[in-house]
């Protein structure tokens, strides 16, 4: 993958050049993962930037601040004016949207209150996360050794910087295996997600996804693939699936801010259904990027048009 950079970003309340937007080695986000995110997109539209469903990501984002005990400098409304800001001084109409809230440098305790906050916004070229070609031919995937934390362990409803130690475990072990991505099962052996994507499980016409309640981050792109395939007429279904299920499925599709829909062509080296992408996939694809990308309604308002 390309080093990213751009021009300029958003740090501590000014967009700066690049080059300067630095830490201390001391930083203590650096030491203990005290670190809330967000990963965001925005899709050219009518030759000019627009974001997708930026209010829903920064009420993530003060939600992770909020369970990280990490005060948030900027409200919703505030990172959402940041990050047109930020888009504009890059002349960038497509783009990934990375706001970061974290404990800087004070002290090493690891109770990181008394370090000061500190705050950024960056806005980056970004393709596909799991490869060009993975919207339509779909990735191989294996199911993890590594299972998702646990929510009386950890958050996985935030999105907390330390935590991604769990999702590197699970997308290191796969790709050393020979996968594009791992699938996590949670604590209960129940299928939970990728590591850094929702997943969603088509078996004879239904489409199952695991609940909140099966570790998983309730993703914004989860939501809108929820949206869509209920406005199409799927029968979709929020229920706890065993592992087996990913093996009876007639179609299996990940979501994420970076991996937008992707289909998924096997598990465990097993073909899933034809070994291709579904027509239930594809059909909510189609909608998903038409609206992003071909001009399609936003009859969601998904959409903010950076002027």
């Amino acid at each position: 993958m390309a080093k990213m950079q751009a021009d300029y970003i958003w740090m501590n309340g000014e967009i700066i050049p690049w080059e300067q937007a630095t830490v201390h080695v001391f930083t203590h986000a650096l030491h203990y993962g005290s670190s809330a995110f967000e990963g965001i997109r925005a899709y050219e539209v009518n030759d000019a930037a627009a974001i997708f469903r930026g209010p829903e990501h920064f009420e993530r984002l003060l939600y992770s601040c909020k369970v990280a005990h990490i005060p948030s400098p900027l409200d919703v409304d505030e990172w959402m004016d940041v990050a047109q800001a930020v888009l504009r001084k890059n002349d960038h109409r497509s783009a990934y949207i990375r706001p970061l809230v974290f404990r800087g440098y004070e002290s090493l305790g690891v109770d990181g209150r008394g370090c000061p906050v500190d705050s950024i916004l960056a806005s980056v070229p970004w393709g596909r996360y799991l490869g060009a070609e993975s919207i339509e031919q779909g990735v191989d995937v294996q199911v993890s050794s590594w299972r998702r934390m646990a929510s009386n362990m950890f958050s996985p409803m935030a999105k907390i910087g330390g935590q991604y130690v769990s999702s590197q475990n699970v997308v290191m072990e796969a790709k050393d295996n020979g996968f594009t991505e791992g699938i996590a099962l949670d604590i209960n052996g129940q299928v939970s997600e990728g590591s850094g994507e929702n997943i969603f499980v088509i078996y004879k016409g239904v489409i199952y996804t695991p609940p909140l309640g099966s570790s998983i981050l309730g993703g914004v792109t989860r939501d809108s693939a929820i949206t869509i395939a209920r406005d199409l007429g799927y029968d979709l279904r929020e229920q706890a699936m065993s592992r087996e299920m990913l093996y009876l499925a007639d179609e299996i599709f990940f979501t994420g801010t970076a991996a937008e829909i992707t289909p998924v062509r096997s598990v465990d080296r097993m073909p899933v259904g034809d070994g291709k992408r579904g027509p239930i996939t594809q059909s909510i694809q189609g909608v998903f990027f038409g609206i992003l990308e071909d001009n399609m309604p936003d009859k969601w308002g998904w959409l903010t048009h950076v002027g």
